[in-house]
């Protein structure tokens, strides 16, 4: 071959190689590749293998692709509004100041979780770092996240353990304060770590590490290191200590299997494990650490908010910030108030142990009254309607029917100062007279049907004063008709009362029913000399988060009633228990009081309501059928035939406002009013000198005398024979029963005063007998001494 030959050949064999090149980049049809893949020119599994170049250059597009995803995730990322779980707080109901002025004690409360949020200066600074130490060391240098974290936490996944975030503090600030949930898929914790990212670049350490501590779960029902440290050890956050703090930061990742009365062997390994890493950290020195002692926790609280007495109470307040301040239920729970109520503990205190003692059967020489009679007591501050306690029954969780509010009976006796005020509002003086002579039928009564008085008691001529001291239904029957019964219902309505009172003759003697809470108010508003204030419970509501106030409880006062018209109504209510109805039970307490009993026709209900200048309390008990649908008679017990008003009512009343007036704020004995003598008949005109002014026989047949002699030998006679001789000297029978050892049933036993002359219209008091069996106690009651101190705390359920 010569040597243009070999050049030839050579240069095709060039060209052969330079052609394949060409078409391997261009392929078949002449299409430029953009990647040498699969790679051309290369045979077997080399063709199938990316070059190193082709790999670099890939990977740096997908790291640019990455970024620039990341980047853009980045800042379309905002920081959203607080999840409202996360700013759910616990609304705190207080009973009234202390009188120091201090916060009264907690009642109850109302949440859907136990959470109070507290501002991050009151969390002490080594709370924090003690968390900071257990769940997340490098919190303050890291950006919001980990990367050895969340690698530690891919390899886990990949291994098939549980699915794990690698989250630090602000990664579950982020997911309990923002999100409100737990997120567990990679798209979810990919946004938390950039949210996490842009929280931690834009808000201080220290306020994250607060919010953080005011969200998270910490075990006893607990949302927040205010409420977790109340709930292990009774106290406030801002006063943990170093080793109670290390305890609550132990158990954070598990704290109902960790705490330290379910598990105290990891509690105290948890423990131990947090002041170690608190050294280490540089938070704790040595020193420090070794003086440390595992601090001992309080027992669970199995807290039922409602349950017993003061379930009651915060029923109503839960009622009257729904009412009155328009918040919803959702609102009472989550927006946290600071409620502060107008119950006054110690008298709260005083209400229950009254009753408890009734109950028991302490009043009543240990005979107890039937389980079904339902008791009611409230108690009224007559100068703004503040309601100062009340006892609604024993346990809210088991029946909660108020028998203070809701519940109602027959106000018997109790609505005839309702009347006394209209009359004396009509021009009827306390001086006015009436018959007092049982049974009549007044003009104007109901057909076919007559007026008693309680055990058809006979009374005289008597005036206003002696008709309501005596509660004579006669007396009352004609002054009703007299001004009529229109006036006494509205009278009662302005007043007070809130159910609907009937217009007709009978009102007078209560035959309508009305709540206890209606007949202490309606007293309360005597007590205050005519001004009626609408009661409330809540004296005022602020936000737990700034403390502003959310509501003010008003008692909505005005004038209803002329004060000197009210003065006379309430002096002739006082005679009631100084000589009446009320005096065995409520007279020893040995201050001025003004009140009533009320007994209901059929015996269904009995009542002692009575006021001081300071509070007005309303007693009733009443019974209900046994499928709590209707009423029964009130069971006797105690050894009554029958509960009066001026029995056990009166007593449980007596018994309550001894302990009441044995408290410093309700020791000072206030008088009433004095006697304003409204409508007193004056005479004006002057006799005729030449008029002869010597009574004619007539007159002097029909004037009464100035006195009269007490029939001798009452003693030994039936009662009606000693009652009627009474009478008819122009005297007063009044009588008692007891057990006579000598004397038959029914006769006189004695008589006081048992002879002589005394005033016309004089009372005389006999004594009769019961029969001669075993001595017993009949008739009124024999009073038991008030109690001389108050023991600590609230029974439970007084029932």
């Amino acid at each position: 071959m010569s040597a243009n030959q070999g050049k030839r050949a050579a240069g095709a064999r060039s060209g052969a190689k330079r052609g394949s090149t060409t078409r391997a980049t261009t392929g078949s049809a002449g299409r430029v590749r953009l990647l040498d893949y699969p790679r051309a020119g290369k045979s077997g599994v080399r063709r199938w293998l990316p070059s190193w170049r082709l790999v670099l250059g890939l990977g740096l597009t997908s790291a640019f692709l990455v970024m620039g995803l990341v980047v853009a995730a980045y800042s379309t990322t905002t920081i959203p509004r607080p999840d409202t779980f996360s700013q759910a707080q616990t609304t705190t109901v207080r009973y009234a100041n202390e009188a120091n002025g201090k916060p009264g004690r907690i009642m109850g409360t109302f949440a859907e979780q136990k959470r109070q949020i507290i501002p991050a200066k009151s969390i002490p600074d080594h709370v924090g770092h003690a968390v900071v130490a257990s769940e997340d060391s490098t919190f303050y240098q890291n950006s919001g996240v980990s990367p050895k974290g969340i690698a530690r936490a891919l390899v886990n996944n990949l291994k098939g353990g549980s699915t794990q975030g690698g989250s630090t503090i602000t990664q579950q600030y982020v997911e309990r304060y923002y999100k409100g949930k737990t997120t567990s898929d990679y798209v979810g914790k990919f946004k938390e770590a950039l949210l996490a990212v842009k929280v931690g670049q834009s808000q201080d350490k220290n306020a994250v590490l607060a919010n953080y501590l005011n969200t998270i779960y910490l075990g006893r029902s607990t949302y927040g290191i205010q409420a977790a440290a109340q709930a292990y050890f009774g106290k406030d956050a801002k006063d943990l200590s170093v080793s109670e703090g290390a305890l609550i930061a132990g158990i954070i990742p598990s704290p109902s299997n960790w705490d330290p009365r379910v598990n105290p062997k990891m509690a105290k390994q948890r423990w131990t494990r947090v002041l170690d890493r608190m050294v280490g950290a540089g938070f704790l020195t040595e020193k420090e650490r070794k003086v440390q002692k595992f601090p001992a926790t309080i027992a669970v609280k199995k807290s039922n908010t409602y349950q017993g007495p003061q379930g009651f109470l915060l029923d109503m307040v839960r009622r009257e910030l729904k009412k009155k301040a328009d918040f919803s239920d959702d609102q009472i729970n989550t927006v946290g108030l600071d409620v502060t109520t107008t119950i006054q503990f110690p008298v709260q205190d005083a209400a229950q142990k009254a009753v408890l003692a009734l109950r028991r059967g302490q009043l009543s020489g240990g005979d107890k009254p039937n389980d079904l009679t339902r008791i009611g007591l409230t108690s009224i501050d007559p100068k703004d309607g503040a309601i100062i306690s009340l006892y609604g029954g024993p346990d809210y969780l088991k029946a909660s029917q108020n028998a203070s509010t809701q519940d109602s009976a027959q106000a018997g006796s109790t609505f005839k100062p309702f009347a006394l005020v209209a009359a004396l509002e009509s021009g009827v003086s306390l001086y006015d007279r009436f018959d007092g002579y049982s049974p009549q039928t007044p003009a104007g009564w109901d057909a076919g049907r007559s007026v008693k008085n309680f055990n058809n008691e006979q009374f005289g001529k008597i005036d206003l004063i002696d008709a309501t001291a005596e509660s004579v239904n006669t007396v009352y029957a004609q002054l009703n008709l007299q001004i009529g019964p229109k006036k006494t219902a509205e009278t009662a309505v302005r007043a007070g009362v809130t159910t609907k009172v009937k217009q007709n003759p009978a009102n007078v003697l209560g035959t309508d029913i009305v709540h206890p809470i209606d007949m202490a108010d309606a007293y309360a508003t005597f007590a205050s000399g005519g001004n009626h204030s609408d009661p409330f419970i809540v004296r005022k509501a602020t936000y737990v988060r700034n403390g502003s106030l959310a509501y003010q409880g008003s008692g909505n006062t005005q004038a209803v009633f002329k004060s000197d018209v009210i003065a006379d109504a309430t002096y002739a209510m006082t005679k009631v228990v100084e000589r009446g109805s009320g005096e065995q039970w409520i007279k020893p307490l040995g201050r001025p009081i003004a009140g009533k009993t009320g007994t209901s026709s059929g015996n269904n209900s009995a009542w002692f309501v009575g006021f001081t200048p300071q509070i007005s309390t309303a007693v009733a008990l009443y019974q209900t059928t046994a499928d709590g649908k209707g009423q029964d008679p009130i069971s006797p017990f105690g050894g009554v035939d029958q509960v009066t008003g001026g029995t056990w009512p009166s007593a449980l009343w007596a018994n309550y406002m001894s302990r009441v007036f044995a408290i410093p704020k309700y020791q000072k004995v206030l008088d009433f009013p004095a006697r304003a003598n409204v409508n007193r008949k004056v005479e004006t005109s002057t006799p005729d000198p030449t008029t002869d002014s010597t009574p004619t026989p007539s007159d002097t047949a029909t004037a009464n005398p100035a006195t009269v002699v007490v029939p001798a030998g009452l003693a030994g006679m039936q009662q009606a024979d000693a009652e009627a001789a009474i009478l008819n000297a122009g005297l007063k029978p009044t009588h008692t029963t007891a057990v006579s050892a000598t004397v038959p049933a029914g006769r006189v036993v004695s008589a006081t005063p048992a002879g002589g002359t005394v005033p016309y219209g004089s009372t005389v008091s006999l004594l009769v007998s019961s029969g001669t069996g075993v001595p017993g106690p009949k008739g009124k009651p024999t009073p038991t001494p008030p109690p001389t101190a108050l023991a600590p705390g609230l029974p439970t359920n007084p029932a």
